[in-house]
């Protein structure tokens, strides 16, 4: 080890990159959040008289669609655009170098486990915090009076919830990863930020996806590719919706 009189001192243009680095990488992972894309989209739409609330006061199913699916294209987009600004190639980041057909398998496979997690952990709060329950009926499936409601909203799960949530995943646990602090704070952060997103669902709602969301980042992570998780995400909300049309019959 060296004399403190040998050290090199710490470069003050290298420091000054990286701290700027670190703010470039936070700002993008806010962006890509979800919540500016959101806000700036409803505004828009506001500004030309669509609004989410029909006249009786009901959301509109075709409100949340729209917002939903113009958001997921909107979001993606800019993960592309801030990964090439970069220099970085979104295959190498969000697909690797893994077979996308046997990822899409081991999606399929991780789908019960999801569900299993799922279950155990709201029939546990039921046992142990029933106070937890805190919404009686899910307001999204309060939107699926029919059946068609019900094939629109799949249609929202894949692209909204598959693709886009777990390509925003991946960016943001990239981001973590190389600037932010590390895989285990990104696991966090991004979980219990996803688990909050969903709190309008119940705070046992929400724990359980911020859980799920802790499971399909870290599949990410120890596969580098995005197309498990994806599949997962998109095959578990399906059977809810699934769920729906044969109860609805």
């Amino acid at each position: 080890m060296l004399p403190d009189a040998e050290r090199e001192p710490p470069d003050p243009d290298r420091t000054r990159q990286l701290s700027t680095r670190r703010i470039v990488a936070l700002l993008e992972v806010l962006i890509c959040s979800s919540i500016p894309t959101q806000l700036a989209l409803q505004g828009t739409l506001g500004v030309f008289g669509y609004r989410p609330f029909a006249p009786n006061g009901d959301l509109r199913v075709g409100y949340v669609v729209g917002v939903s699916l113009i958001d997921s294209a909107l979001l993606i987009g800019l993960v592309f655009l801030f990964l090439y600004v970069h220099d970085e190639r979104p295959r190498d980041v969000l697909v690797g170098r893994r077979s996308p057909v046997r990822e899409a398998g081991a999606g399929l496979a991780l789908v019960p486990v999801a569900l299993g997690l799922a279950i155990a952990v709201l029939l546990t709060a039921q046992r142990l915090a029933p106070f937890l329950h805190t919404v009686e009926k899910n307001p999204l499936q309060a939107l699926m009076q029919s059946p068609r409601d019900a094939w629109l909203f799949a249609l929202v799960v894949i692209v909204a919830g598959g693709v886009r949530e777990e390509i925003q995943r991946a960016f943001q646990l990239h981001r973590f990863e190389v600037w932010l602090g590390g895989r285990r704070v990104g696991v966090i952060v991004t979980s219990a930020a996803f688990g909050a997103g969903h709190l309008l669902q119940g705070v046992d709602a929400a724990m359980v996806t911020g859980l799920l969301g802790a499971l399909w980042g870290v599949v990410y992570l120890r596969r580098r590719s995005v197309v498990a998780p994806m599949v997962s995400h998109a095959g578990f909300d399906l059977i809810q919706i699934l769920q729906f049309l044969v109860v609805s019959r």
